[in-house]
């Protein structure tokens, strides 16, 4: 278990640094931030002393080296647009992203969990069919699309909540309920397969030769089993959370870390660029990391295999 443990470790502080390699070099492709900061028609010299202030005179290389040497301090340096330490910037987003993020996921979970079930249950019904095609719709449809029909809808249309924001409860339903149908829908179509295919395995059948409680076959032994996949996409499903509430965020005004990437994109902010997708990527690799380990635990065949 150590060892697993161990390379699993490993395998996450590489792909953290391939993450933070990747969104360095791609951030400087989108263009000169002096250009920005600087009002329209300064001089040559203007843009020239900036830059040099900025470090970006420096060749990408040694900006680079500069920009390993401080993250691994926790710096990624000073934001260009709010004049603030970039990891403060995003670090005051993130509760809000937690906040939403835990709301979709936990719904969504849940929704996910019991439909799913039920499709299994009711295998080859009319109940099944409406179940797995709502699923099948929920997962093809584009979050930020489902999100401004909601928005059309129950803010526009019947003004019963409102359209962005995070003053109160009710701010987070429209944002939340758009992340949880994605997560839903994709538990829900893992956990039915999932269920259906142990089902015909031959301990459940001895199980139902023996007389138990159909219930009991499901609960105790069925859903246990299909849980172990569902574990591992649970998993990733959190991570494109992650990923989706950017997008999300945008849509609903929500004040989190996705949002003021976006705008950090925007305005070529290096700094906050690169600090929010390091607590991205570390969110994400640590939550997997935990499921893999979770996944070791419920199946001993894992660490067997390292």
């Amino acid at each position: 278990m150590g060892r697993y443990i161990f390379i699993r470790a490993v395998e996450a502080l590489v792909a953290i640094w391939g993450v933070l390699l990747i969104v360095f070099f791609a951030a400087r492709l989108g263009g000169d931030p002096a250009l920005l900061l600087l009002p329209m028609g300064a001089s040559q010299e203007d843009l020239d002393i900036l830059r040099r202030n900025l470090g970006l005179d420096l060749p990408v290389w040694e900006q680079y080296l500069i920009f390993m040497v401080n993250a691994v301090q926790g710096d990624f340096g000073m934001s260009f647009e709010h004049s603030r330490p970039a990891m403060d910037v995003v670090l005051e987003r993130l509760p809000a992203t937690i906040e939403l993020s835990l709301f979709g996921i936990v719904l969504g979970t849940i929704i996910g969990l019991v439909a799913g079930f039920v499709a299994a249950l009711y295998r080859g019904t009319f109940t099944e069919f409406g179940v797995m095609l709502v699923a099948l719709v929920g997962q093809a449809m584009p979050v930020f699309w489902l999100g401004l029909i909601l928005i059309m809808v129950f803010a526009v249309q019947f003004n019963w909540l409102p359209s962005g924001g995070s003053e109160s409860f009710r701010h987070i339903i429209l944002p939340g309920v758009t992340l949880a149908v994605f997560i839903s829908a994709s538990l829900a179509r893992l956990l039915r397969s999932s269920l259906v295919e142990i089902i015909q395995e031959d301990y459940i059948r001895t199980a139902r030769a023996k007389g138990l409680d159909p219930s009991r076959i499901y609960v105790g032994h069925a859903v246990r089993s299909a849980l172990v996949p569902v574990a591992t996409m649970l998993g990733i499903v959190i991570g494109e959370t992650l990923s989706g509430a950017v997008i999300i965020e945008t849509v609903f005004s929500w004040p989190g870390v996705g949002r003021v990437t976006v705008q950090a994109i925007q305005s070529r902010d290096f700094a906050v660029v690169q600090a929010a997708v390091f607590v991205f990527s570390v969110v994400f690799v640590l939550v997997n990391l935990a499921i893999d380990l979770l996944y070791a635990i419920i199946d001993p065949r894992v660490r067997l295999q390292r």
